[in-house]
């Protein structure tokens, strides 16, 4: 099964495109997981992320296609938070029916590009990632190498296109000969695409990342790559909406993943979870945050044709 194949199947049986980002901050963390551990101690911090991730992957599991791990929030934490990292996708993969995104953002040329997919991308590689997203911004001579081997293992690649952070447009709207960088990104990305999708099937393996804090860049952004599977970030804490990301969508409620991070994770910390749950009951709290979100995509985007239904403990 290829990547888009997978991230298609695993949407239409969970009846919704909902990725929920993993990116544990030990201060933010509910006390009762916490309890004593000392922030300097990394082992410490390492186990209390492993407690939390469970826990947190335990619930989303039933409800949600895909899961992105952030993997900064383990890697500033040395050995200790890299192997939570590893066990954190082994336990995935072994246990739960997620689609697993590894967020590193890498990027190089040549053998340097090749060890950086060769060790992420792919079930059977050292990290065991699904996808990986990956930076453009070295050319396209740096994306040959994790685009063969995602084809060759079957796994998958978002390229940054169009991020969800105000100061990206610094360089990605920069206008050359008539086109926005971001544009000439997307076109390239879609050829990509094109490249490794069958002929039977819609969408390639090749992905864009496209934030949902551009809302008019993200419908010409799907004009533009209409065989590209999109990862939207922005979604919640960043300001993005459901109305925001609706173009993003084909007519069958598929063609993106919509993901939310801290607005799920630690949902304990907002309105109307806040006073409803607190931090004692974090957990029905992230529950309860999932399937808002799951309800609102519902409601005001084509995902609503997955036809959604909840799968709870």
């Amino acid at each position: 099964m290829t990547f888009s194949e997978l991230l298609t199947e695993t949407i239409s049986n969970k009846k919704n495109p909902v990725m929920v980002g993993l990116d544990p901050r030990f201060d933010w963390i509910p006390q009762a997981v916490r309890r004593n551990a000392d922030p300097k101690n990394i082992e410490q911090v390492a186990d209390v992320f492993k407690e939390f991730c469970r826990e947190v992957i335990d619930i989303v599991a039933p409800l949600v296609p895909a899961v992105k791990i952030q993997s900064a929030f383990f890697e500033q934490y040395g050995v200790p938070g890299m192997s939570v990292l590893r066990w954190l996708i082994d336990y995935i993969r072994n246990k739960k029916d997620l689609v697993i995104v590894f967020d590193g953002k890498r990027n190089d040329i040549g053998s340097t590009a090749e060890a950086y997919a060769a060790g992420i991308l792919g079930t059977n590689s050292a990290w065991g990632a699904d996808a990986l997203t990956v930076s453009p911004y070295l050319g396209d001579d740096s994306l040959e190498p994790f685009v063969k081997t995602a084809v060759e293992r079957n796994a998958g690649i978002f390229v940054l296109v169009k991020t969800s952070n105000s100061g990206g447009a610094m360089l990605q709207d920069l206008i050359v000969d008539g086109k926005t960088i971001y544009r000439r990104v997307a076109e390239y990305v879609q050829q990509l695409s094109l490249s490794t999708c069958p002929e039977s099937k819609r969408y390639g393996n090749i992905g864009a990342v496209v934030g949902a804090t551009w809302s008019e860049q993200l419908a010409e952004l799907r004009a533009v790559m209409p065989n590209t599977w999109f990862l939207v970030p922005g979604f919640g804490a960043q300001g993005g909406s459901a109305k925001d990301i609706a173009s993003a969508f084909d007519e069958n409620g598929l063609g993106a993943v919509i993901n939310n991070s801290r607005g799920i994770i630690f949902a304990y910390r907002r309105e109307p979870f806040q006073t409803t749950f607190g931090e004692t009951k974090w957990q029905q709290a992230i529950e309860s945050a999932t399937i808002q979100m799951i309800e609102q995509l519902r409601a005001e985007t084509p995902a609503g044709k997955l036809n959604v239904t909840f799968h709870t403990k």
